[in-house]
């Protein structure tokens, strides 16, 4: 039979029971209220739609105040309602003056969402049958694969094996962990607890949209969002978020858990987040309290939309930078090619810092549909710093490259070496398209010639802009020579 958790606070939440457990004569209520320091992730898997089985990547650290009933004296007190992916090692719990936790230990959720109900021991439940109707209402003692303890309001202990659904009471937090304090209290009474964790299976990552507009001029309307993935399993509504860019070593690790499919919620427009520096870091802090549903993806505005000026580049690049550890004369080298495609990218100014994140580049067609002309990752950029991501590969660009001469002189320690690099476009419209050339057969080096004047030279690369003009093609030359001494040999 599918049993499942219902939380009344939390409209959106479902997950199945049966969770072994201890009744214990103090435990504390749900606050649905959580601060959230969410840290920066880049596994797809956490983001996915589709994830199946174990994801513990993100990194989050929540704050949580929740009210409990002490008892005056030493006794254990349950605090439930933790992630299934929580790190044990980073829980801490403090109740002010009064009160002092000689002790804390952490009652682990198994990692999937039938033992739900482990952080609700103690807590008040309505136990559903098939039928719809009620077969068990009181204080929840305990729950095991073989089905659930109840005590009622008569005082009577009710075992249920056969039930649909368990409805925990509004304020109720929904997971699957749990925390036993041993404490010691001086008084009994109604207290706040300050709860701080560490979980995995939360994380955060920036989600950039870039529709092109304005033809060869490239403008874009930039619009940047943070995407924030939850499979703690665990739900936090109305929280407080902050949102941590850069890269923190979160070498820590944390107990796995079961992911479920992911649903996509679309936050509501909103003010714009409070950006301010975290020590080597920088924060976004979003206004107005999220829900963050388990199993959920959930987009909010990072900046203001906005455009922003840009540029197409079409490159071509052969080799890489190297350098060898002495002149390279030998004349077997294989670095030629034919029709190759040539690399299609989006270079812009980073308006506002940007963390790293995917953006995702359209172009409006000409029936008025917005179509996606590819995406890259954009790594944490500051301002006014330069941002290239790759689209791809255009369809109409093609190249061939070929060596058109080679010589080596030993007496005079030379080598001269040419190229010819053909370029052809199918397309309506001409490109300008980048030749980027690193001559590494030795440091020391210099151009002799070009059919076209190189647009930059460094001491490891050469860079020229050819036009290629539609449905034609263009040849470009060079040559260059290498020197050495006889130290070098």
């Amino acid at each position: 039979m599918q049993r499942c958790l219902l939380v009344a606070a939390l409209s959106a939440s479902a997950a199945c029971a049966g969770s072994s457990g201890n009744a214990l004569p103090t435990h504390a209520s749900g606050n649905a209220n959580a601060a959230l320091t969410i840290y920066h992730a880049d596994d797809d898997s956490l983001f996915s739609g589709d994830a199946q089985g174990n994801v513990d990547a993100g990194r989050a650290v929540v704050h949580e105040q929740r009210q409990v009933d002490v008892q005056s004296g030493r006794h254990t007190l349950r605090i439930g309602g933790l992630p299934a992916s929580i790190d044990p090692e980073a829980v801490t719990v403090g109740f002010g003056n009064g009160a002092q936790v000689l002790g804390r230990r952490i009652v682990l959720a198994r990692g999937n969402a039938d033992n739900a109900l482990a952080g609700h021991i103690g807590e008040h439940v309505s136990v559903t049958g098939s039928s719809g109707a009620t077969i068990a209402d009181g204080t929840l003692l305990a729950a095991d694969g073989n089905g659930l303890s109840v005590r009622g309001n008569d005082g009577r202990v009710l075992v249920v094996h056969d039930y649909a659904a368990v409805a925990l009471q509004p304020g109720a937090v929904n997971g699957g962990g749990s925390v036993l304090l041993d404490i010691d209290a001086q008084s009994s009474g109604a207290r706040d607890a300050q709860l701080t964790y560490g979980t995995s299976g939360i994380g955060w990552r920036a989600a950039y949209s870039a529709t092109l507009t304005g033809g060869e001029s490239c403008k874009m309307h930039f619009d940047p969002l943070a995407s924030i993935a939850n499979r703690s399993g665990r739900d936090y509504d109305g929280a407080n978020v902050k949102l941590v860019a850069g890269q923190p070593n979160l070498a820590g690790g944390t107990p796995r858990m079961f992911a479920a499919k992911a649903m996509v919620a679309q936050a509501a427009p909103a003010p714009m987040p409070l950006q301010r520096a975290l020590g080597d870091y920088r924060s976004f802090t979003l206004p107005g309290a999220v829900g963050l549903p388990d199993g959920t993806v959930t987009l909010t505005p990072l900046y203001a939309a906005r455009d922003v000026p840009c540029q197409r580049q079409y490159l071509l690049e052969a080799a890489s930078v190297w350098q060898p550890p002495k002149p390279q004369t030998d004349d077997d080298r294989n670095d030629e090619y034919k029709d190759q495609p040539v690399a299609s990218s989006l270079i812009f100014d980073a308006p506002d810092a940007l963390p790293a994140g995917m953006l995702r580049a359209y172009i409006v067609d000409h029936d008025g549909a917005s179509e996606l002309l590819g995406d890259g990752n954009v790594p944490d950029t500051p301002k006014d710093k330069q941002v290239e991501v790759r689209l791809g590969e255009s369809f109409d660009l093609r190249a061939s490259r070929e060596r058109s001469a080679f010589s080596v002189d030993q007496a005079a320690r030379t080598i001269d070496e040419a190229y010819r690099v053909s370029l052809s476009n199918g397309g309506d419209v001409a490109h300008t398209v980048t030749v980027r050339e690193h001559p590494n057969r030795w440091r020391a080096w210099m151009l002799v010639s070009s059919s076209v004047k190189p647009s930059k030279q460094t001491p490891d690369t050469l860079e020229f802009a050819v036009n290629v003009p539609a449905h034609g093609e263009v040849k470009l030359d060079y040559r260059v020579r290498y020197t050495w001494t006889a130290k070098d040999e």
